[in-house]
């Protein structure tokens, strides 16, 4: 007995120095991975929901700010704690917004990875293996998901920067609950506690991500079972379930107004039968290389990835199976499709990267530096040249400190500091769109109340079909504003409250327009 005792103290001794020092170790390969995907897919923090997210939070801090359709800036923070706490942390540290969102940027991919990290080494005994597989995560952070309009991680911050690690750790919760590996301790109350708290803190930022972060832990837990019943049958219930909940809300949809029907049909991502054909692909080679690797043998080593694996395949061909029934642009009502089911694929592709990064790592990488250099510069070249071809005239790290170039930007800022904050703008409504603005938001940058547009207000429009009618006529009278007359402008703009509007420099006015640039020029309604 005592002898026992004495060689299990040393033993267990030494796997916890293992342990802290494989730690040590992710962390720093995170950090440094972090630095990495800075310096590859650049920052944009007013750029896309980006500037949605920070709106929100500027007017949180500064209720006088957007006193005109302020809905249009508080609407999409109704279910999520995530404008309060940023604008908590602001308040917390004294530092200005931008300052905190960029720290909040880099943290969020650190823990991002470090959650992959952790995902990694519970599915591979290599370290070879676990380094491939996050390298590859940070360098395809900003990979599109098919047709979805998402990327696995954004340039900027927004709620599902912070639920996307939150749902990895949940995975990894459940794998450490439920190990498959004889050598492996289950700690169930630990890993549970992990999950449970992983799931609930992504449910306060992100809930609809978090939902789907929760199915795809309930098919892992069934995939983790030791009886072969649970993991036939269980996953079944699961589907079967999966489909009647869709099939209920469907059925008792309320009926859609045919203007909300009109705005819906402009969300093409909804709706798999518009994509493109490459799009399309984005959604079945995900799920044949992960049923690829559910299909191999699974010995011990090997259990865990191969459980994870087929995890993605059923939620991911689930989400298939649901979108193809109800995301549908014939059917009568589309609150299935308003859910986006789909965009589960975001653990899918998460899943897949992982498993490719080791292969890649295993097979072909191995132990030549030389090989893992050649890989990272062109990896890292596509996915920086595939950045500035979506920011042209941005910087490609757009610092809190730095002085913007863009031209759109400099005329935004220009509002801000030289323009009352109950002034109401109008521009036009796919200005998002234009040449050279790279999807900078107007309200985030200029921090002053606007027209609704088409690209994003028609998509906060899209989940709250209260707001459709609203969304219509100040969508509709900026459509055409730089083909018209001035006289056309005052009689359409002035019934709405508009004192200030933002024309292309090349679009005749006689209108004040004390500034000016080689994009846009600002301009003062008489």
């Amino acid at each position: 007995m005592s002898t026992a005792a004495t060689v299990s103290v040393p033993s267990s001794l030494s796997h916890r120095l293992v342990r802290q020092s494989e730690l040590r170790f992710a962390c720093v390969l995170v950090s440094l991975l972090t630095a990495l995907v800075l310096l590859v897919h650049g920052y944009h923090p007013y750029a896309e929901d980006g500037g949605l997210y920070m709106a929100g939070i500027e007017r949180l801090l500064d209720p006088a700010l957007f006193p005109h359709g302020t809905v249009f800036v508080t609407e999409h923070l109704r279910f999520s704690l995530f404008a309060p706490m940023v604008a908590a942390l602001v308040r917390w540290s004294h530092l200005s917004l931008p300052v905190v969102l960029l720290l909040l940027h880099l943290a969020t991919v650190w823990m991002a990875l470090f959650a992959a990290y952790l995902l990694a080494s519970r599915c591979y005994e290599s370290l070879r293996a676990r380094v491939g597989a996050v390298a590859l995560l940070a360098l395809w952070i900003t990979l599109p998901i098919a047709g979805t309009s998402l990327m696995l991680m954004d340039p900027y911050v927004t709620a599902r920067s912070l639920s996307t690690p939150c749902v990895l750790l949940a995975l990894v919760g459940v794998l450490d609950a439920f190990p498959l590996r004889s050598d492996v301790q289950a700690d169930r109350r630990r890993g549970l506690m992990m999950c449970g708290a992983a799931l609930v803190f992504a449910a306060a930022m992100h809930p609809l991500m978090a939902a789907y972060g929760f199915g795809c832990v309930l098919i892992l837990g069934c995939m983790l079972s030791p009886l072969r019943w649970v993991r036939l049958w269980g996953t079944m219930t699961l589907c079967i379930t999966a489909i009647a909940v869709a099939t209920a809300m469907q059925v008792l949809a309320p009926a859609e107004s045919a203007l909300y029907v009109r705005v819906e049909m402009t969300r093409y991502y909804w709706f798999p039968g518009a994509w493109h054909w490459y799009e399309l692909v984005g959604l079945a080679a995900p799920l044949m290389l992960l049923a690829y690797v559910g299909l191999r043998g699974s010995s011990e080593s090997s259990a865990s990835r191969v459980a994870l694996a087929r995890m993605a395949v059923i939620c991911g061909g689930m989400a298939v199976v649901i979108a193809a029934l109800f995301a549908r642009q014939q059917t009568a009502t589309h609150l299935v499709a308003r859910l986006q089911p789909l965009r589960i694929f975001q653990i899918v592709y998460i899943v897949m990267i992982l498993a490719v990064g080791a292969a890649l790592a295993e097979r072909v990488l191995q132990r030549r530096p030389m090989r893992w250099a050649a890989a990272l510069v062109l990896l890292s070249g596509v996915m920086f040249s595939a950045e500035r071809l979506t920011f042209p005239d941005s910087s490609h790290v757009e610092m809190p400190w730095m002085t913007t170039h863009n031209p759109w930007e400099q005329a935004f800022v220009w509002i801000r500091h030289n323009t009352p904050k109950t002034a109401l703008f109008a521009l036009d409504a796919h200005y998002i769109t234009s040449p050279g603005e790279d999807a900078q938001c107007f309200r985030a940058i200029a921090e002053r109340s606007a027209l609704p547009d088409y690209s994003k207000d028609g998509g906060e429009v899209s989940v709250t079909p209260a707001l459709a009618t609203t969304w219509e006529a100040g969508e509709a009278v900026q459509e055409r504003m730089d083909a018209e007359s001035d006289a056309e402008r005052i009689s359409i703009l002035k019934p709405l409250n508009v004192s200030w509007v933002v024309l292309k420099t090349a679009t005749a006015t006689g209108f004040d327009c004390p500034y000016t640039n080689a994009a846009v020029k600002i301009c003062r309604l008489p």
